[in-house]
């Protein structure tokens, strides 16, 4: 009986894991984890994951891994004031 049910529970485990999106880890020059300067740390708001940071090429902006109890994604390095730090100018 226990085989039966590790049987249908298999399937469904790898079914539940495929929905799952990758984060990239690496991508170009632009797209890899760096070091974070000085000048950046500084102003960037507490309780980021600065060891993750990295620019983006589509904007210019440093982004950082969250790894939360649900999920990791995404999301915009930020000041304390809530404001986006970018290398260049957006527009």
């Amino acid at each position: 009986m226990t085989r039966a049910k590790a049987f249908l529970a298999a399937p469904l485990t790898l079914l539940g894991l495929a929905a799952c999106e990758p984060v990239p880890t690496s991508g170009g020059s632009s797209g890899g984890i760096i070091t974070v300067p000085e000048s950046v740390s500084s102003i960037a708001a507490p309780f980021q994951d600065l060891t993750t940071a990295r620019v983006k090429a589509e904007d210019g902006c440093y982004w950082y891994t969250h790894r939360g109890p649900v999920e990791t994604t995404e999301l915009p390095l930020r000041t304390t004031s809530g404001n986006p730090i970018c290398v260049r100018p957006a527009g």
